[in-house]
């Protein structure tokens, strides 16, 4: 069910409607009615992955209460490690049985007929990613003595499967999201109208910009071989608009829902191609991801404490693993390789933590030397996005190749100015409301109440005039 089809319309409306005016006045019913919400809401893909999700539940929920119960570190130690290898296992087991398996069989192709078997037709259940590494976080928490665990497993349940960010995100963590179940919630219509403006904002970066651009990222990459340096160019930064506006609508989609339900989640995305140096960027996109691998694995490594060796192996491993999370491919890998390639300097130098602020923060404008750093460090970006985007390494070897070549400096095969109008448009509303958690969040103190409403409408029509076909969202696919 997608965010962008007619269906999740009236099943929102119908789940709204149950939550605030049927069970508004009991706790348990509310989050009762999410927990079947969400499974519905999941199931309505392919019901037998249920199974998995209430899986991990049962599993974490106990083990957070054993590891809770027990004194002993060992015993506390073991607990902890069922609940990674049964959820990694799983994870891997879906999404990277495959790859391991060809990649064993490249490296020692006798293998193959000694083991006796090819790799398997394995269906990625959507969002596994995504929901593993939420359930796997309580464990680490609870393990931690950061919080305790919950004794009721209806709460637990909802906060694992909550529909909003179930199938990509964000993140959640048991601290910030799980006590939000356990205490009553009263309608806030301020906080709903937000939550509608963020839903209203997510759905332009999906229908207007990702869906629009994806038609042209698509074409140029699928052919790559068809085209010279300066379409590819062209195509690759289609592709950097295509998945932001498509990973970072669903995040506010998701968030603007949750509002509509009492809820707060995770900020996700913070204006990232605004960003001035790689660290920023890596600030401010995919937060909820960024944060876990920083929290569960770069400082349990010892983060920027070690010596300096130690230290550019804790960056080249959360930035594997980053690239190995999105998916069971080198073309992932190599664009996790190359993000920690463009991080370490920062890091090395003590630049970091340069750019921490919001740009422009006290002018409309931006300086000279912010846009040369904003628009280099977009270069850079677009560049790994290409090995992201790319089908193998080839490929992407292939499309750098041509594009630092003299044919960079032909003029594009494709040339959809009213697609670059949109962007430029898109990104002027994005520039304006950089201090805001979403673009378009203080709209009403910008502009009067007239105008205000025109916007919305505007908005409204061009949604539905670029609406065509439901596309699904990238990110369903890790």
């Amino acid at each position: 069910m997608l965010f962008n089809s007619i269906e999740f319309g009236v099943f929102l409306i119908l789940v709204f409607f149950l939550y605030w005016f049927v069970f508004n006045k009991n706790l348990r019913l509310q989050n009762g009615l999410i927990l079947i919400a969400s499974y519905f809401f999941y199931g309505w893909w392919d019901w037998r992955f249920l199974t998995l999700i209430l899986l991990s539940s049962l599993l974490d929920y106990i083990i957070g209460i054993g590891i809770h119960h027990s004194s002993k570190k060992v015993e506390r130690k073991i607990l902890l490690w069922v609940s990674v290898l049964v959820n990694i296992g799983i994870l891997g087991f879906f999404k990277y049985f495959n790859f391991f398996l060809d990649t064993l069989y490249d490296v020692n192709p006798g293998l193959q007929s000694i083991l006796g078997f090819n790799s398997l037709s394995i269906i990625l259940p959507v969002g596994i990613s995504f929901y593993t590494f939420q359930t796997l976080s309580y464990s680490f928490d609870v393990y931690n003595k950061k919080i305790r665990p919950t004794y009721d497993f209806l709460s637990f349940g909802a906060y694992v499967s909550f529909f909003p960010q179930l199938v990509a995100g964000p993140i959640e963590r048991a601290s910030h999201l799980l006590p939000q179940f356990q205490k009553g919630r009263t309608f806030c219509y301020p906080n709903a109208i937000n939550g509608l403006r963020q839903i209203l904002w997510g759905l332009v970066k999906k229908v207007v910009i990702a869906n629009q651009c994806a038609k042209y990222a698509d074409t140029i990459f699928d052919g790559s071989d068809l085209y010279g340096g300066s379409t590819l160019l062209v195509g690759a930064v289609f592709f950097a608009f295509q998945i932001y506006g498509d990973f970072s609508g669903y995040s506010d989609i998701a968030i603007g829902t949750a509002r509509l339900f009492g809820f707060d989640l995770t900020r996700n995305f913070a204006f990232p191609y605004f960003s001035r140096d790689i660290a920023e960027f890596w600030r401010r996109w995919h937060i909820s991801l960024s944060t876990w691998f920083r929290d569960y694995v770069y400082i349990p490594l010892g983060g920027s404490r070690m010596d300096k060796t130690e230290t550019i192996r804790n960056i080249f491993v959360i930035f594997l693993l980053s690239g190995l999370w999105h998916g069971a491919n080198w073309t992932f890998i190599a664009w996790g390789f190359l993000n920690a390639l463009y991080f370490l300097p920062y890091l090395l130098l003590k630049q970091n933590r340069k750019n921490l602020g919001v740009v422009a923060e006290n002018s409309f404008l931006p300086s000279l030397k912010d846009v040369i750093n904003i628009l280099s460090t977009f270069f850079l970006i677009c560049l790994a996005w290409i090995f992201f985007r790319s089908q193998n390494l080839t490929q992407a070897i292939g499309i750098l190749d041509r594009i630092f070549s003299l044919s960079v400096l032909e003029i594009p095969e494709f040339r959809p100015w009213y697609l670059f109008l949109d962007i430029i448009i898109f990104m002027i509303i994005e520039w304006l409301g950089r201090r805001s958690s979403f673009a378009i969040e203080n709209l009403s103190l910008n502009i009067g109440k007239p105008l205000r409403y025109a916007f919305y409408y505007i908005i409204i029509l061009i949604i539905f005039w670029k609406g065509g076909s439901e596309e699904p969202f990238i990110y369903f696919q890790f």
